[in-house]
């Protein structure tokens, strides 16, 4: 790997998107933040193992109140559809006061760009405490973002363009989460009592990706998908128990990456689609059988955004470091499946190095490389771009009511029409000081959720 290139470019997924010392509820304030310089911030150390074979974790009460009178839910990665798009119910603001959209409330969270998921009034996600070397899946109520509980486990992990980056999966009941090191916990949604937890280094002989894991556990139903690579491609856990129910297989002994899985519907079976280490899968959601794989897709570096089904067996695929974007087309034929690349597109006309586009009426939406929101038809040509005095770096982005919102890296909230015609930009305010607003966004109940390297802030976007 040339590290040469890392720069400030990677991973949040994701999405997914921490050194600083977490602010606990004793008020210590955040560890001093060392400038990272390209090529020295030692990547590929978070390789290696999961930690010891006994890892028991500790659950701790909080000051806060559960919430009521909330019933909005971004339940995980993408959403509740899994794509970026909310189906909020209250009313959105189409334009914010000169000092931007209130603030709800903000607090100091781990070094990393772990994003929130939210279910009616109660926000999880993972965070890191450097001091004590642990990893916590974190509860705060919606209302004022006082926490309710954190279920943390020790786990040594070293500053490396942050520490934790995945987005936990929540039902009316559990609470998954992936850290940084490959460990898997299930807990009571509402109490934070563990039901399960497992270690995937240990178990399936999973690598820790370079700068550690990105991918958000999937919940299909009553079971957790997760893409695990080494003894297995994909596993699928029994979400009540924690009992594996299959294991796919890994003939070509790929390993994970940081993008986050995909499910789809084609020619009536329900798949997982994955970008492993050395290219794509389609994987049964029946029984982990491989139905298809192609070695036509793979990144040179990081792996990040997801794939994104586009409809009739298509399915897209981007990425940065000069990937570019491709997209193929999902055949089948007695049975027997097979993926053939459709057409390819440089990364001057579309790449996406961290957050997985949008499709939106038929069209993609998201950021390429050189920072510009654009706009492509299915067959990859370009209907409009944001243009080069707007750039939205590595920032994240979603839909919701006709309204586009997206941020860049030092925390500059955009708003602009959702359009498949043209760049439309309604409002704009500095909403958090950056660096490296990556993590990606959650809205419930016009409360839109952000963060950058070191902070979290729950803004009041409603049109009220």
């Amino acid at each position: 790997m040339n590290t040469g290139w890392l720069g400030k470019l990677w991973l949040a997924a994701a999405a997914a998107a921490a050194g600083l010392l977490v602010v606990w509820w004793s008020g210590r304030g955040p560890a001093p933040h060392a400038q990272r310089v390209a090529g020295l911030d030692r990547a590929g150390e978070a390789s290696g193992g999961g930690g010891t074979n006994q890892w028991e974790g500790k659950l701790v009460r909080g000051p806060g109140q559960a919430p009521t009178g909330f019933s909005g839910v971004w339940p995980g990665f993408r959403g509740p559809n899994l794509d970026a798009i909310s189906r909020e119910q209250t009313p959105l603001a189409r334009t914010w006061p000169a000092g931007g959209p209130p603030v709800l409330w903000k607090l100091d969270v781990g070094e990393g760009f772990a994003a929130a998921a939210v279910w009616k009034g109660r926000v999880f996600f993972t965070d890191y405490d450097h001091k004590g070397q642990s990893d916590a899946l974190r509860c705060l109520s919606l209302a004022d973002g006082q926490e309710l509980w954190r279920y943390a486990y020790p786990v040594k992990v070293k500053r490396n363009h942050g520490m934790s980056r995945t987005i936990p999966a929540i039902t009316e009941t559990y609470a998954v989460s992936l850290g940084p090191k490959c460990h898997v916990i299930c807990v009571d949604m509402s109490t934070g009592e563990l039901r399960w937890k497992l270690d995937l280094v240990r178990e399936f002989n999973t690598e820790v990706p370079p700068w550690y894991a990105g991918q958000c556990p999937l919940i299909d139903g009553d079971r957790v998908i997760l893409g695990t690579g080494g003894d297995a491609l994909l596993i699928a856990v029994d979400l009540p128990s924690g009992k594996v129910v299959w294991k796919s297989a890994n003939p070509e002994q790929w390993q994970m990456t940081h993008a986050s899985l995909t499910p789809m519907e084609f020619k009536g079976r329900r798949m997982y689609v994955y970008c492993a280490s050395g290219g794509v899968a389609g994987v049964s959601a029946t029984d982990g059988e491989i139905l298809w794989l192609t070695p036509d897709w793979k990144i040179s570096m990081a792996t990040i955004p997801a794939p994104l089904a586009v409809g009739e067996g298509r399915i897209f695929l981007s990425g940065g470091y000069n990937a570019g974007s491709m997209m193929i087309q999902l055949e089948e034929a007695a049975g027997k499946f097979k993926a053939q690349t459709l057409f390819k597109l440089k990364p001057n006309v579309f790449g996406a190095t961290q957050h997985t586009p949008i499709l939106y009426e038929n069209h993609i939406l998201g950021v390429r490389p050189d920072g510009q929101f654009v706009c492509l038809d299915l067959n990859g040509k370009p209907v409009w771009e944001s243009g080069s005095a707007t750039r939205f770096g590595l920032g994240p982005f979603m839909i919701a009511q006709g309204l586009l919102l997206a941020m860049n890296d030092d925390g500059l909230l955009t708003l602009a029409e959702a359009s498949t015609t043209a760049w439309k930009r309604l409002a704009q305010s500095r909403v958090l000081r950056g660096p490296d607003a990556w993590g990606p966004m959650a809205l419930a109940d016009g409360r839109l959720i952000l963060r950058d390297l070191n902070q979290m802030i729950c803004l009041d976007v409603s049109a009220r």
